[in-house]
């Protein structure tokens, strides 16, 4: 159930690549993602934790990158 809501509401804003990233988790095709943190995929924070959450569950492991301006502090 939570899938198809997360999956509506991404088509409604037209986030047709982060489906293409669902989808790509279900079939096997993605198992890595490279994200800076203090960004995310997206502006909406609650959406972005809730597909975050969703790729885990399919298997893909979620590798965070410091961002530039971190690191030259």
């Amino acid at each position: 159930m939570e899938k198809e809501a997360i999956m509506d509401q991404l088509k409604e804003k037209g986030l047709d690549d982060i489906i293409e990233l669902i989808e790509d988790a279900e079939s096997g095709d993605l198992e890595e993602l490279e994200l800076v943190e203090s960004i995310g995929l997206l502006y909406d924070q609650t959406l972005n934790d809730r597909v975050l959450a969703l790729l885990q569950e399919l298997g893909v492991t979620i590798i965070y990158v410091k961002d530039e301006d971190e690191m030259n502090d």
